[in-house]
């Protein structure tokens, strides 16, 4: 199948489409956006700004990707969208580019769902296999490791990162780290507790989940001071657990300011984005995958080892 343009569509000469792709009627494609193989963009949509998408991606009607970040430090700079492949991004999803200060990347994986009317701000980076409910609200440089659910209208404070496989209920304010595995929700936020459906749906065994439940109750429901349980944990896991990636996880917490690992990373993600925009030459186009692999990757500049 060749690729197809509805005749309203506005696709400025600069642009870079893979083959088969679709754009829909009364859609605008900016001069700096490239769109991968087979991706198909629905009506209306608006993609400007430096913006690269991967291959077989839906994009579904009256979605904006790439506008300029919502930051009063943003001053022009050429910052940059990228998305992986095979994403569905539904109606009137949000999605802004990064700013120098962040590292300059709004960076959007692989597999993922975006449901209608979320917002992911400047320098945000979301890992493969993540579902955002509709309305989520994601302030900038908030980090979402691999297979995380967000569920409808919730909302997280700028700088948190959500653990991998954890599931956040709806409407809940997320203004801390949330814990890999666990389920958090709540006005004011809590972990209630593991998140056994999910990871029995990635694989983990009944053996894995049971050693989390234990160390759950542990850390959130004993009386024990936390830093107490953390060490004592520490001392008798196993490396290679997934007990092990929960404490590393909750101790790089505790290195941020309010519970935020992120915070602590400011300077390194300015740096970053100093070297991006200013001093590195623009690397060559390649519709959003990498060469060596064929998958795009969350490229923030530094990512929470323990998730």
């Amino acid at each position: 199948m060749e690729t197809r343009i509805h005749p309203t569509a506005v696709i400025s000469p600069g642009a870079e489409l893979g083959v088969e792709v679709e754009v829909g009627p009364y859609t605008v494609v900016g001069p700096n956006v490239q769109i991968g193989d087979r991706s198909r963009i629905g009506a209306q949509v608006v993609i400007e700004g430096v913006v690269e998408i991967g291959s077989d991606n839906v994009i579904v009607g009256q979605a904006s990707l790439g506008g300029a970040p919502q930051d009063l430090s943003y001053k022009g700079e050429e910052t940059v969208l990228r998305v992986g492949n095979r994403n569905t991004i539904r109606e009137f999803v949000t999605i802004n580019r990064g700013t120098v200060k962040g590292g300059g990347v709004t960076m959007i994986g692989n597999d993922c769902l975006l449901m209608a009317c979320c917002h992911v701000a400047h320098d945000c980076a979301i890992e493969d296999e993540v579902i955002l409910g509709n309305n989520v609200l994601l302030a900038g440089h908030v980090y979402v490791c691999n297979k995380a659910i967000v569920s409808g209208a919730a909302a997280a404070h700028h700088f948190v990162t959500i653990g991998a496989n954890a599931y956040v209920g709806g409407l809940t304010r997320i203004i801390q780290d949330v814990p890999p595995f666990m389920i958090l929700e709540g006005h004011p936020s809590r972990v209630r507790g593991v998140n056994k459906i999910g990871l029995g749906r990635s694989g983990y065994g009944e053996e894995e989940i049971a050693e989390l439940s234990v160390a759950y109750r542990e850390l959130f429901r004993s009386k024990e001071p936390r830093r107490q349980v953390l060490e004592r944990l520490r001392e008798s896991t196993a490396k290679d657990s997934l007990v092990s990636v929960l404490l590393d996880s909750l101790i790089q917490t505790g290195l941020g300011d309010k519970g935020r690992y992120r915070e602590s990373l400011r300077e390194e993600f300015r740096a970053a984005g100093e070297r991006l925009i200013f001093a590195a030459p623009r690397r060559e186009k390649s519709h959003g995958v990498e060469a060596d692999s064929g998958e795009a990757r969350p490229a923030n500049p530094v990512r929470p080892s323990a998730q």
